[in-house]
């Protein structure tokens, strides 16, 4: 079974290898990924390139470094650090600390997982959380700067990468702290988007259940707290009821939206494979994840369309694929957010979710072997 999602986990990697990973602006030792596929002008020239997006690309390509050792993967890793920084005018830095988030993450499981460190602009990023963690408005840090939106995109990755960065375990705990006390329905359990103005923002969107369960699941492997396998136990248990039908994560459409059941297929596999087993709850907690990332990962697969041998996901893993043309309406940028395009599967977030969870299966299925 392990194989069988290696295998499947290579043919996503190849679909986005061949179909959008292309030098940026032809520069030579450069990659991005094109956001739509089939691409306009202006989407290969990287007029558009979606900074968050890219660093989900680069954390995919972790991820199959991980499964399947190679030097032109190594080399391909590289490119996208580069291409990442040059296409952000050579810093690493936006006005979203959630984008940067996701950045630093990817970078941290580069430089530990495949060797592509990048030291000093990690310590750039950390410094954007530890200095926007503001109690005194009532965050959290906010989801850009200047804003007084406090998110739970933003908090749960930068709580993931400051407690996988040495001597930041305890703002790590802080925000798991912030986020249980302001942001849980006392209903479902489930997280909530913010809070705005000392207001909820009541969207529940599953990636932001994926980087709670992520924040909590490294806090429960990293302290001897049992609080936060408790609230690991609590989520999975909401996301299983709320977010999920027949066991197959739900989908959010194209755009941003594209990336975010990927992203809880991420983090259940973490919590399916890195939760500590100390007693029945952790297990099923375990195995409650895993079969979610399972089931998910297979409807992906049998609703797949195939185009010239290579697979193209669906937005929604229950449904069929639609298979997009250059003719379709482009996603479009709108207040900081990526809307979705005409036909959801044309854009690189649809297409990186479906190489996640077949990533995240051959990992759970590695751990059950």
């Amino acid at each position: 079974m392990d194989q069988m999602w290696a295998n499947r986990a290579a043919s996503a990697e190849a679909a986005i290898t061949t179909r959008h990973l292309r030098k940026l602006w032809g520069l030579p030792g450069t990659q991005l990924g094109v956001v739509a596929w089939p691409a306009a002008g202006k989407q290969r020239r990287f007029g558009t390139w979606h900074y968050w997006w890219q660093a989900h690309l680069l954390d995919n390509l972790v991820d199959a470094q991980v499964r399947d050792p190679q030097p032109e993967r190594l080399e391909r890793i590289t490119r996208q650090v580069r291409g990442h920084r040059l296409r952000n005018v050579g810093r690493w830095t936006n006005d979203y600390y959630d984008d940067m988030a996701w950045l630093a993450l990817a970078l941290e499981r580069a430089g530990r997982l495949a060797g592509v460190e990048r030291p000093k602009a990690l310590d750039i990023l950390a410094d954007q959380f530890l200095t926007s963690w503001v109690p005194e408005d009532g965050g959290g840090i906010p989801w850009r700067k200047q804003d007084q939106f406090f998110n739970a995109p933003a908090n749960g990755p930068a709580g993931i990468f400051l407690a996988r960065t040495e001597g930041r375990l305890r703002r790590a705990q802080q925000m798991a702290d912030w986020i249980d006390e302001t942001l849980i329905d006392p209903e479902t359990h489930l997280v909530f988007d913010g809070i705005k103005g000392g207001s909820l923002v009541r969207a529940q969107y599953t990636y932001c259940q994926g980087v709670v369960l992520g924040l909590e699941t490294e806090l429960a492997v990293r302290t001897e707290d049992p609080r936060h396998a408790e609230r690991v136990h609590r989520l999975v248990a909401a996301v299983a009821e709320h977010m999920a039908t027949d066991g197959v994560l739900k989908g959010a459409g194209g755009g941003d939206g594209g990336l975010f059941h990927g992203i809880l297929a991420r983090y259940l596999a973490l919590v399916a494979t890195a939760l500590p087993a100390g007693g029945p709850e952790d297990e099923t907690a375990r195995a409650t994840a895993g079969s979610l990332v399972l089931s998910s990962a297979q409807a992906a697969w049998d609703n797949r369309a195939t185009v010239e041998d290579l697979p193209l996901f669906s937005a929604f893993w229950e449904r069929d694929a639609q298979v997009p043309t250059a003719g379709t309406q482009d996603a479009q940028f709108v207040e900081g957010a990526v809307n979705s395009s005409e036909i959801p599967e044309r854009d690189l977030s649809v297409q990186l979710a479906g190489w996640m969870v077949m990533e995240a299966a051959h990992t759970v299925a590695g751990d059950r072997d």
